[in-house]
């Protein structure tokens, strides 16, 4: 690489190009599309090998970015998706939907310059899925099979992440899951713009050539009986989401247009995925998102594709404090959503006859708070009203502990957040020995790379458990014998 030390000087930051807006808007396709292998290695070689790569740190899994880059400069294209998987089993997924501009591009040597960060994301999803094309398959030639089998509850990130470790220690996998596809809200939550859904099909195609069995539409507690499960198998892995939307209790809240974030994309990605016609009309109307996220910024670029005359986002803080990916915010500036910054919606205001005809909010101040982060305070008598015909509420969204976990005696917080890791237990173990858990059900709505992390950690765990089983199993024997 050093003789390559100094492209950067020589080569811009460059993604792949996006798709023109007045044609991204009219459809769900990806609006970017992929490096061709000589472009990614272009960019790739504007890495400086900084020799403490801030980039792998900041990165959830530790991605081993300066290998891997390295590998894709040289052309070895297979090695480097593999490399990548050693530290992330879903790769052409975080390179999409990852908010690399807070992670690992956030934190490039390059990104504190005026050169810009080297496109780390960008490489890694178009490496992966050249890879794939390719047939890149893991290799598990040296896989020996265990004997030991373990269930997993819910094909989402943490899930996913966890049933592909699990299969490359030799341990037999049964994922369960309510809906009809995998990935929970990688394919029902997110929408297409974002992740198309045949590439989270061809994830399935790859983790069952490796082994994973799907019993899809079967949910536990519904359809399968936990305390079965728990008989059958040598540990469960419980990676259940988050899906309480975060009431805000507004006023109003009730009123015909009010959409609460996650029905509302869930609905239209499912009727798309059934190519189906629209059920939900915003052709011509007003719509107002709350909340400054990423499931808010999905909620106004869909409404955006669906017909809306105006898109407004309202966010109680400043531009620099939200949450969400700065990409994200972003797209949706250039496909026509106006942001209203620092105000609080107080209520959601009636028609007369059920329906919504606006938002009434107020301005606020951001005061210290104590903990670093700024809190929003309102101001007196500044109130306003935004005319709207549809609200849509992403205020984020918490966990739904099953009953059935709860009735095995699993220790939750007072938040619904299942309780892992305790003193004794390993990690991403619950109070229950034999059950594992981790992903937004452990964290609270959180990023899809934490997801897939805690499922590769917690698949190490269990392999863990089930190699000193196995030992204390055969010195029971070797005295008995």
């Amino acid at each position: 690489m050093t003789d390559k030390l100094f492209q950067f000087l020589n080569v811009p930051r460059q993604p792949p190009r996006t798709v023109p807006v007045a044609v991204r808007v009219l459809g769900y396709g990806e609006i970017s599309g992929d490096f061709a292998a000589s472009q990614a290695a272009t960019q790739a070689e504007r890495c400086i090998d900084c020799g403490n790569p801030y980039c792998e740190h900041a990165c959830p899994v530790q991605n081993y970015i300066p290998n891997w880059l390295k590998l894709v400069q040289e052309d070895r294209i297979l090695e480097a998706a593999t490399l990548m998987h050693e530290t992330n089993p879903l790769p052409e997924i975080c390179g999409r939907i990852c908010p690399q501009d807070r992670l690992c591009e956030g934190a490039c040597t390059l990104e504190q310059t005026a050169f810009g960060a080297v496109t780390i994301g960008s490489i890694e999803r178009s490496i992966t899925d050249e890879a794939l094309r390719r047939g890149w398959r893991p290799d598990l030639s040296a896989v020996r099979e265990t004997g030991r089998r373990v269930a997993i509850i819910g094909a989402g990130p943490a899930g996913l992440s966890c049933a592909d470790r699990l299969r490359r220690a030799g341990i037999a996998t049964d994922v369960y899951d309510g809906q009809s596809e995998i990935g929970g809200l990688l394919t029902f939550g997110i929408p297409p713009f974002k992740l198309e859904k045949d590439v989270v099909r061809t994830r399935r195609r790859v983790l069952e050539e490796m082994g994973v069995r799907f019993l899809l539409g079967r949910e536990v507690g519904r359809d399968v009986e936990f305390g079965q499960l728990l008989e059958d198998y040598d540990a469960v892995f419980v990676g259940t989401g988050a899906y309480t939307y975060v009431d805000g209790e507004l006023p109003g809240r009730g009123l015909l247009g009010v959409h609460d974030a996650l029905p509302f994309l869930v609905a239209n990605t499912e009727r798309l995925l059934r190519g189906e016609s629209s059920v939900i009309d915003l052709s011509g109307k007003h719509v107002v998102v709350l909340g400054g996220g990423d499931t808010g910024m999905d909620c106004n670029r869909t409404a955006i594709r669906l017909g809306a005359a105006s898109v407004t986002c309202v966010y109680r803080r400043d531009e620099a404090s939200m949450p969400g990916s700065r990409r994200e915010v972003g797209y949706s500036r250039e496909e026509g959503v106006e942001f209203l910054f620092h105000r609080q919606p107080l209520a959601i205001l009636d028609d007369g006859e059920g329906r919504v005809r606006g938002v009434r909010v107020i301005e606020t101040e951001l005061v210290d708070s104590g903990d670093g982060r700024p809190r929003p305070r309102n101001v007196a008598g500044t109130e306003s009203e935004l005319a709207a015909d549809v609200v849509i509420q992403s205020f984020g969204f918490l966990p739904s502990p099953p009953d059935w976990l709860i009735a095995h005696g699993v220790q939750l917080q007072p938040s619904g957040r299942v309780v892992v890791g305790a003193e004794g237990a390993l990690p991403l173990q619950t109070s229950h020995p034999k059950i594992f858990a981790g992903g937004d059900n452990v964290r609270g709505a959180d990023l899809v790379v934490r997801a897939v992390y805690d499922g590769r950690e917690a698949a190490a765990s269990i392999v863990q458990m089930l190699k000193a089983d196995a030992l204390v199993e055969v010195k029971r024997v070797a005295e008995c014998g």
